[in-house]
Parts: C-alpha cells; sequence; structure tokens
C-alpha cells in the first residue's frame, strides 16, 4: 500500500500543474497567442480561442493554433514562466513582458520587457543571448527552488 502511494504522488508531482507563469490579463503571455510566436507574428489572443495547461489560461489567433499547442503544450509554453527572460538572466527577478517583444531560439520561446528607453531584447542580444540563457536557466532554477 506505501508503494502504490508513494507512485501515486510521483504521478501527481510529475503532471504539469502549479506552473510559475505570469499570467498579467488572467492569461499566458498576456494573452498573446504562444503558437503564433513560432510564425515569428505576436498575435493577440481571441476569448472565442481559449484553453487550459497546467491550470494557466491560454488564448490563441485561431482554432487551428489550440490543437498545435493541444498536440504538444510544453513546445509552446514561454520560458521563464513567460517572465522578461532578461530580468531573469540579469537579476533573477519576475519581471512582467511587452508580449510584442519576443525571440524564439532553439525552437524555445523567450519573452521581454521593452519600454520607452529599456529594450531587454536587444540587451541580451547584445550580451550574448547564449551567454544569457545560460544565466537565465541557473537562476530559474534557483528561483523555482525558492518558490517551494
Amino acid at each position: 500500500m506505501k508503494k502504490i502511494a508513494f507512485i501515486l504522488v510521483m504521478i501527481v508531482s510529475a503532471t504539469p500543474f502549479a506552473q510559475d507563469i505570469h499570467t498579467k490579463k488572467g492569461y499566458a503571455a498576456e494573452g498573446y497567442d504562444v503558437v503564433a510566436y513560432f510564425s515569428n507574428q505576436a498575435l493577440e489572443g481571441d476569448t472565442m480561442n481559449t484553453t487550459t495547461y497546467g491550470g494557466v489560461k491560454y488564448k490563441f489567433a485561431t482554432a487551428e493554433n489550440i490543437k498545435t499547442f493541444i498536440a504538444n503544450p510544453e513546445k509552446y509554453t514561454p520560458q521563464y514562466g513567460g517572465y522578461c527572460a532578461y530580468a531573469v538572466a540579469d537579476s533573477g527577478k519576475r519581471v512582467q513582458i511587452d508580449p510584442e517583444s519576443f525571440q524564439i531560439k532553439d525552437g524555445k520561446l523567450y519573452l521581454f520587457y521593452d519600454a520607452f528607453f529599456s529594450h531587454t531584447l536587444k540587451k541580451w542580444n547584445e550580451e550574448g543571448a547564449d551567454m544569457m540563457q545560460i544565466k537565465a536557466d541557473e537562476n530559474w532554477e534557483k528561483m523555482q527552488l525558492e518558490k517551494n
């Protein structure tokens, strides 16, 4: 009986629930279509095209994009919970994003904060995207451990 309970706990722990996902405006990527980014488009999703994954709501521009997402949600889920990738790398902080500032690198979606004088996508690339990604990965792992 104890082995069965342990296995159940492991299965529940492995499911994609309670993700640390930025959900300003109630949706991942502030309601932008995470699949459309992979076609180099920042498209706002439609409330008629929504789904939930891991307890997080996502909006899509088309019903076709929902199907694409459902077939492989981990591919389209933004890195670092959809927080600004530069801020995670630079300071280990969760910072909101500008959903129109993004980069697809190595088949992964990175979102950034951009304002009048602060273009973090530009800084990310100037400082070296590969190096910044390594720093962000390390910081994100620490941030997740601290959260739990």
